[in-house]
């Protein structure tokens, strides 16, 4: 896994800030792509499975992990939470939230314990030809984190064809708009949950990012694309635990 300190968290910020979304660049090399996928056939390893077509949700599968989590899940989940834990605090604060967030993946998720949110939720998700999964929010409860992560663990032109990332807001007394990604294998991307502040007025743009004034609230849903050709396989991060 790469070192995660070695990321230039601070685009990721700014990008976070400008668009709701961000590259990380490589965090898993080819080898532990192919461990992850490797596990996705051990049932024992996770704690459900989800028929996306059952739920009209598209058409798919994906499995919830089951503890204990996989060292890579783990480390990744933990360490980027403590990377994105003080943007999220900025976002509450431009919001108007008065939640915070603490520092620590551990005492977050004890908050989530708290309100009975008790099952992980990092998951792998497999689609065949023909696939998509329909834009929805991965929300599980009254406690949630604002970002959550999406790792690739296939490579896309070469395993699979289509399956865009798709990310789609909707902006207040405006029409939707939307991003279709595609990054490698290996490489995340962080994307909102839910809603993210976006400064009201292009005036205000040298103003410090995270100010109490001056933002609006969007909502940001996800999915993806159909897949044309092959298997395309993702490890999602989300930070909080489900009831």
């Amino acid at each position: 896994m790469t070192d995660l300190s070695a990321i230039n968290w601070h685009a990721i910020h700014q990008s976070l800030w400008a668009r709701g979304w961000a590259h990380t660049g490589p965090l898993l090399g080819p080898d532990e792509c192919v461990e992850l996928r490797g596990l996705y056939d051990h049932d024992a390893r996770f704690r459900t499975r989800v028929v996306m077509a059952r739920h009209r949700f598209g058409e798919g599968e994906y499995k919830y992990f089951d503890h204990p989590l996989p060292a890579l899940v783990r480390e990744l989940r933990e360490g980027s939470y403590g990377r994105l834990a003080g943007l999220a605090n900025q976002w509450n604060d431009a919001l108007g939230v008065k939640d915070s967030y603490p520092d620590g993946h551990p005492q977050f998720i004890e908050a989530c314990h708290a309100q009975h949110q008790t099952r992980p939720t990092p998951l792998m998700l497999r689609y065949a030809e023909g696939g998509y999964n329909c834009l929805h929010q991965d929300l599980y409860g009254t406690v949630y984190f604002p970002f959550q992560m999406v790792v690739m663990l296939n490579q896309p032109g070469a395993d699979y064809d289509g399956g865009h990332f798709l990310l789609v807001e909707n902006r207040p007394r405006a029409q939707s708009a939307g991003e279709a990604l595609r990054p490698a294998r290996g490489h995340g991307v962080i994307f909102t949950t839910r809603t993210r502040p976006v400064r009201s007025s292009t005036e205000a743009r040298g103003a410090t990012a995270g100010s109490s004034r001056g933002f609006y609230r969007t909502t940001m849903r996800h999915g993806v694309s159909t897949v044309t050709r092959g298997h395309r396989f993702t490890l999602g991060i989300v930070y909080h635990d489900a009831t």
